[in-house]
């Protein structure tokens, strides 16, 4: 690899590429798409692409550290099952994600070519995965100081903008409402 193409690879997005790329990201299928990517996360940083994963209403998904580690809680101390399950359009991975090499991937249990905004998907949108169902939960997904080390600080404010938040730019947070097991070659289907 040459250094002008090192530079390239490891650049951030800039505002201008983010808003520029806005109508394709809009232009994505509305409903019934391919997982791109399953993704397991058992422990922080920690990553794995299962051919299949078991979800649960009580534990989310089997296994994962929203079990025993999550990020948003309940006042018993409990995970709050509004971020059980995380869905990360491609277009943004694909627009914000550069460096597959050297940077971590999102870490969302699942990449595809979807809509997520609230157009598309209102709050409490069934979605059908394999023999599990989850539900689009309330909760905004912000995306966290991480997503500034590793993509960037101009495309984390491009997400977060005020005037975007309908659009769910970071993807959507999800719990589940029916026990069953996703794999890597299922479709996400809107319930009717």
């Amino acid at each position: 690899m040459n250094t002008e193409t090192a530079a390239f690879v490891s650049a951030f997005a800039t505002r201008a590429e983010c808003d520029a790329a806005l109508p394709y990201i809009l232009d994505a299928p509305k409903d019934d798409v391919a997982i791109e990517t399953l993704c397991f996360r058992p422990g922080y940083g920690e990553r794995s692409f299962p051919e299949r994963i078991q979800l649960s209403v009580a534990r989310g998904i089997e296994g994962e550290r929203w079990g025993v580690a999550p990020w948003l809680k309940l006042a018993d101390g409990s995970g709050d099952p509004r971020i059980q399950v995380s869905i990360l359009p491609k277009r943004i991975m694909d627009l914000c994600w550069r460096d597959r090499v050297n940077t971590p991937h999102p870490g969302d249990t699942m990449v595809a070519d979807i809509d997520v905004t609230e157009d598309n998907m209102p709050v409490g949108t069934r979605l059908q995965i394999g023999s599990a169902v989850i539900e689009v939960s309330d909760k905004f997904n912000t995306a966290c100081i991480k997503w500034k080390e590793r993509y960037g600080g101009k495309s984390l404010r491009w997400l977060n903008h005020r005037p975007y938040r309908p659009l769910r730019l970071r993807g959507i947070l999800c719990r589940v409402v029916q026990d069953g097991e996703i794999r890597a070659t299922d479709r996400i289907r809107k319930q009717a």
